[in-house]
């Protein structure tokens, strides 16, 4: 994936609905300059870190995904969907969160990321990555806009690490957590070696006040954006929820790089104007947790996925 521009295109859409889903990714999309051919391989990658909220708000709402999927087949592309929950199947937490109602009717194949290639990225480390994330032709990035207990938030960037299989989450935590910025490194890292796609971040009800999982809470935000350049929206994104950017790990370690599309005061607004869409009261998490998982906590996760995939 190449980091380039600076455009950022956002739209007012504040109910789940499928007609101003439809129209506001249909509107993003043409912004941004998304282009695909008949026949071309879609991966849309949502956020699907947990079933185990009934309300879902963690996870990319599925009509925003249904949306997204059908604008594609539209186009002539054939088009998946998939991630690496950190609990459970993809499959199981799209269940849980309404992905098969959603997605009834749409020619959409779901996968669940288990089949790992060893990626050296430009830190140095060797991470097993989805083939498929690495096999699509255009890569699609549906996060969802939350605060985030270690990173501050989960916006553009932190969603591809869901790209990364499995238990190998949770250890690259615990391996790079205390060293300096390395995990940050990481995850700006994982841009490189990606394909090319487009990244829309789903900001249509929020989660604020803690997460990724537990602990948030349902915010308004009434937001849909989007970018060719992922670190661009996260800059973008950090200026609609009010937030001085130097407080996000994320977006410090892109500004060290000079990444373009870090310095919010370069970013072009295709669409909607800053002024129209930032938030006034989104509440982030005061401090922030260590980014390391420690031994207790990395054998109480993996008895928890365990547990989700067994169904227990």
């Amino acid at each position: 994936m190449r980091v380039a521009g600076n455009a950022v295109a956002m739209r007012r859409c504040c109910h789940y609905r499928r007609e101003s889903l439809t129209d506001a990714v249909g509107n993003i999309f043409v912004a941004t300059g998304v282009s695909v051919r008949a026949g071309d391989r879609v991966l849309l990658k949502p956020n699907l870190i947990s079933g185990r909220r009934q309300d879902g708000l963690p996870c990319t709402h599925p009509l925003l995904v249904a949306a997204v999927a059908e604008w594609f087949c539209d186009h002539g592309a054939r088009v998946a969907v998939g991630d690496s929950p950190a609990f459970g199947s993809a499959e199981q937490v799209m269940r849980a969160c309404g992905y098969d109602e959603a997605l009834r009717g749409l020619p959409v194949r779901r996968l669940n990321f288990d089949r790992p290639r060893p990626v050296r990225l430009g830190c140095g480390e060797t991470v097993g990555i989805a083939s498929q994330a690495l096999e699509c032709d255009l890569l699609v990035n549906l996060p969802k806009v939350k605060a985030h207990c270690q990173m501050l938030a989960s916006l553009a960037v932190k969603n591809y690490f869901g790209v990364v299989v499995g238990w190998r989450k949770p250890w690259l935590h615990a391996k790079h957590g205390d060293i300096a910025n390395r995990f940050e490194e990481m995850l700006v890292d994982l841009l490189a070696v990606l394909p090319a796609g487009v990244s829309l971040a789903d900001g249509v009800v929020a989660m604020h006040k803690n997460g990724p999982v537990q602990g948030g809470e349902p915010y308004p935000l009434g937001v849909l954006a989007g970018s060719a350049n992922p670190v661009a929206l996260e800059s973008g994104l950090l200026r609609v929820l009010g937030v001085e950017p130097g407080r996000s790990p994320v977006w410090r370690e892109c500004s060290r790089r000079r990444l373009q599309g870090s310095d919010p005061a370069t970013l072009d607004w295709t669409l909607e104007s800053l002024a129209a869409l930032q938030a006034a009261d989104f509440i982030l998490p005061p401090a922030l947790q260590p980014v390391s998982f420690r031994p207790q906590r990395l054998l109480s996760g993996a008895l928890k996925r365990l547990a989700t995939r067994l169904g227990l």
